[in-house]
């Protein structure tokens, strides 16, 4: 008799890929709307110097909402947005490279580690102009400028709304750095997000397992990939977050070099700077990682074949 536990991956090969795209993009609007406010405060506090204007990420948040209300929390959520197109390009690249993988080894933990690499890789060509417009919109104050930017605000102190401000910031980049500002912290950015890609996968996959030994043999798969989603997310959150802190200010405050933004911020704020919007980072990854991984294993079990659907147990 098969032992429940055993975990069975749906790969590429099984999958409807007509479901499996159209459920993709529902699902993925529905995680960027719940976790952005927590992106923006977290792109704050590692822009920020010191605790000059905020103090935590409880504080940021009632700190903006007392300002700006719920819109802005939102700064920036309509360009985010076209990083649809990234999401639904790194299940494909995650999906194929494991396929791919699979002919040389059939390590899970080597066929996630690669394929979650290079899933990041071609993410991350195509988020990161649309990180650094939107980064730039998660500045804006009122009357206050936290990056190198400022968008016109009318005489009243309003700034001009949604797609303006927008039009704004990329007219302030192409003047000041032309078409290569768009792709400012790349490197950084690669040097974030492919380990994170890379360590959150095999970690998922680990937590899994391991979670699932000490579950009865009845409790259905979802319950523990809902629990390793978030485990592995912190894991590599902790990871990645000095990078992470890096690419975030090479991208707001314009800087070229990884290596002086790294040595000004040690000499600025010590070792603790590079943990800045750690907590927050981690209260966004954990509710979006529980809703990824359900979403994610639930798509795919949507998604499956119709003459394998019988030939599963969960």
């Amino acid at each position: 008799m098969e032992d429940k536990r055993n975990i069975q991956i749906i790969e590429w090969e099984h999958l409807d890929k007509k479901k499996f795209y159209v459920f993709g993009v529902a699902m993925t609007m529905m995680i960027r709307v719940s976790v952005y406010p927590f992106t923006l405060i977290r792109t704050r506090l590692q822009v920020q110097k010191g605790k000059s204007l905020y103090h935590g990420t409880f504080d940021a948040f009632i700190k903006i909402l007392r300002a700006d209300g719920v819109t802005g929390l939102y700064r920036g959520f309509l360009v985010n947005t076209f990083t649809l197109i990234s999401g639904q390009c790194y299940v494909t690249t995650y999906e194929l490279t494991r396929k791919f993988v699979a002919d040389y080894s059939q390590s899970n933990t080597v066929k996630s580690l690669v394929a979650g690499g290079s899933a990041s890789l071609v993410a991350q060509s195509i988020t990161v102009p649309i990180d650094v417009v939107s980064q730039h919109l998660m500045m804006q104050r009122k009357g206050e400028r936290m990056g190198r930017f400022q968008v016109r605000g009318s005489p009243e102190g309003r700034g001009v709304v949604a797609f303006g401000q927008t039009k704004d910031i990329i007219r302030q980049i192409l003047r000041a750095d032309g078409l290569r500002g768009f792709y400012r912290g790349y490197v950084a950015s690669l040097l974030t997000y492919i380990p994170n890609s890379a360590v959150w996968w095999p970690f998922y996959h680990f937590y899994a397992e391991q979670i699932s030994y000490l579950c009865p043999k009845e409790c259905p798969h979802i319950v523990f990939q809902a629990v390793s989603g978030p485990l592995a997310a912190a894991t590599a959150s902790v990871l990645t977050n000095p990078m992470d802190v890096i690419r975030t200010r090479v991208q707001v405050e314009g800087k070229s070099s990884i290596i002086l933004t790294f040595r000004q911020l040690m000499a600025e704020e010590g070792p603790w700077g590079l943990m800045k919007g750690l907590s927050a980072r981690i209260i966004s990854a954990t509710p979006s990682s529980i809703v990824i991984v359900v979403g994610y294993e639930s798509l795919k079990k949507l998604s499956l074949r119709p003459e394998l659907v019988d030939s599963r147990h969960w």
